[in-house]
């Protein structure tokens, strides 16, 4: 039998991405999809590409009974929502906000979020009743940069530039995210103070606990709809067949995460759930090139693995996407 999903906030463009995916799983039936400003409209009138996929309509009614109910709500909404809405202990819920992601935040309404980031706790997701999707840039940046703090090996500094694309504003407009704004167009935003360092910290400081250098990040908003693109560096000692022995390891049972021979770009993980990772060594310095998705290995498709995780489901259902390469 399959489990019945909710999905809480329809409209944005993670939920779009949430809805495709969920509608092709084979374990899982979508029981509702709630946005009270589209509510009574047919969901693909929305999600243009799932027109031919779906009739299902949002609802402004909420069913308390799922299995397992997502939050694609605003940062600080999620809380506002499980505070009007009492879901009981035995619906699963995985929450893509920034809402329950720091340890300050972990334990609400006697559930403990735990942070969702598989390739550093899976053991602990299989367990969890709830879960905090780490952040697009978060997923990226720990990624490139925890086999290091699994080893001890973040002696120095760490220096980011990362560029995102147009989707990572979400569907809201502002200055920033008009086409004739974005078009032909580079910025950096928000640069050393990025909301998504905390959760990044954070996790560095699980696997090394002594870190006391900076983490220079400096986020950039790209002409391009998706994915994120970033180069990390920092001093290391070790040769570069060390440095891919060690990230190799990291990752041998990472089903999404892959050390790569070659320079990376972006259409290699564009549509999927993939994280490519490239490694090069400058004299004592290792740089680490980093690409995923942001609308999935960011969000939707890390939030599906996560659920995939913890109803013991094949962690790839649903996932194995194929890239839009040209």
């Amino acid at each position: 039998m399959k489990i019945k999903a909710g999905i809480i906030g329809g409209a944005g463009y993670t939920a779009g991405e949430l809805i495709r995916i969920l509608l092709h799983h084979k374990e899982v039936f979508i029981n509702f999809i709630y946005s009270t400003s589209n509510s009574g409209n047919k969901v693909s009138a929305i999600h243009q590409d799932l027109v031919g996929d779906t009739d299902l309509v949002f609802t402004s009614e909420v069913n308390l009974k799922v299995d397992v109910l997502f939050l694609c709500l605003g940062h600080g909404n999620s809380k506002a929502f499980l505070e009007e809405f009492s879901f009981s202990l035995t619906t699963k819920i995985i929450d893509l906000s920034t809402d329950f992601r720091l340890k300050k935040d972990v334990y609400f309404q006697g559930r403990e979020f735990v942070y969702g980031l598989p390739e550093l706790q899976k053991e602990k997701i299989k367990q969890a009743k709830a879960i905090a999707n780490p952040g697009c840039f978060a997923t990226a940046l720990q990624l490139g940069i925890l086999p290091l703090a699994a080893n001890g090996l973040l002696k120095d500094d760490v220096h980011v530039h990362a560029v995102t694309g147009a989707s990572g504003a979400g569907t809201s407009l502002s200055k920033t995210t008009h086409f004739t704004w974005r078009d032909n167009n580079f910025s950096t935003y928000k640069p050393f103070h990025h909301q998504h360092l905390e959760e990044i910290h954070q996790s560095v400081k699980q696997l090394q606990q002594v870190f006391t250098k900076e983490i220079n990040f400096i986020p950039a908003r790209g002409n391009f709809s998706r994915g994120i693109y970033a180069t990390i560096y920092t001093k290391f000692l070790g040769s570069l067949e060390e440095a891919v022995k060690l990230y190799r390891h990291f990752y041998k049972d990472a089903v999404f995460t892959f050390i790569s021979n070659e320079e990376l770009h972006l259409k290699q993980v564009v549509n999927t759930s993939k994280c490519l990772i490239h490694l090069h060594r400058h004299d004592n310095k290792l740089l680490i090139t980093c690409c995923i998705d942001n609308l999935l290995k960011g969000a939707s498709g890390q939030a599906v693995q996560n659920m995939n995780l913890m109803f013991g489901f094949e962690e790839t259902e649903g996932l194995k996407l194929k890239a839009t390469y040209f």
